[in-house]
């Protein structure tokens, strides 16, 4: 029978996460002056460059927080191999909380700064992605084949050996990338975004191919989607 308590922990959790964001607006909404214009895009020194109404800077990304949610939520109902992606229930639990603490994370980060705490953006950023990272890359190698999770290849998706393998080196170099971020979140982070966002195009560049090589030397790959053996 298959776990289906990873869906619903991962509802109560998106409850918790969705009505604390809104409690913290609700709290900033009473200590910003009506129409003040509110910082909701920053620059990579962490200096506001943009700014918007009471509706954008405090309730959107509550908002966008429960659209997320409720996609994560819907996912095991439109997934083709549903039992794969619910037989990994805990690694699906685990990417789906800490997408969302990262949302609720940059919605703090910002909210604090709206009511004029001094708040490092770039640096917290930098921590809330590469904790992000690290957890994701421990549970790549624990997720099985699936359309909605993971590094999504035609051959990653015709060939469990190559999944298996992928998933394993993609892990590792998630991991190399969020302890990186953690480390430039101290270490001049204006310059880190620019590394780390390197290092996210690295993983694609390096793991994507790997898939294919081994698709090639798996005997037992699909026909499915390939043009020759």
């Amino acid at each position: 029978m298959i776990d289906k308590r990873p869906i619903r922990t991962g509802l109560l959790w998106s409850l918790f996460i969705v009505v604390a964001m809104f409690a913290l607006s609700l709290w900033a909404s009473a200590r910003i002056p009506a129409g003040a214009q509110i910082p909701v895009h920053f620059g990579l020194n962490g200096t506001p460059d943009r700014y918007g109404g009471r509706f954008e800077g405090l309730y959107l990304m509550p908002l966008v927080t429960m659209g997320v949610a409720a996609l994560f939520a819907v996912l095991p109902k439109i997934e083709p191999r549903r039992t794969n992606l619910l037989q990994s229930g805990k690694a699906f639990l685990a990417i789906w909380v800490v997408v969302l603490l990262l949302l609720a994370g940059v919605h703090a980060a910002t909210v604090f700064t709206a009511v004029g705490r001094k708040v490092d953006i770039t640096a917290i950023v930098l921590v809330l992605f590469g904790v992000m990272f690290i957890v994701i890359g421990n549970f790549l190698p624990k997720i099985k084949s699936n359309f909605v999770m993971g590094v999504r290849t035609p051959w990653t998706l015709t060939s469990d050996l190559s999944w298996n393998k992928t998933h394993r080196l993609a892990g590792k170099l998630f991991m190399v990338l969020g302890a990186l971020m953690l480390v430039g979140a101290f270490v001049r982070p204006s310059v880190m975004l620019w590394l780390v966002v390197g290092g996210a195009i690295g993983v694609a560049v390096i793991s994507v191919p790997y898939s294919y090589f081994v698709w090639r030397s798996d005997p037992n790959k699909s026909a499915q989607g390939r043009e020759e053996a």
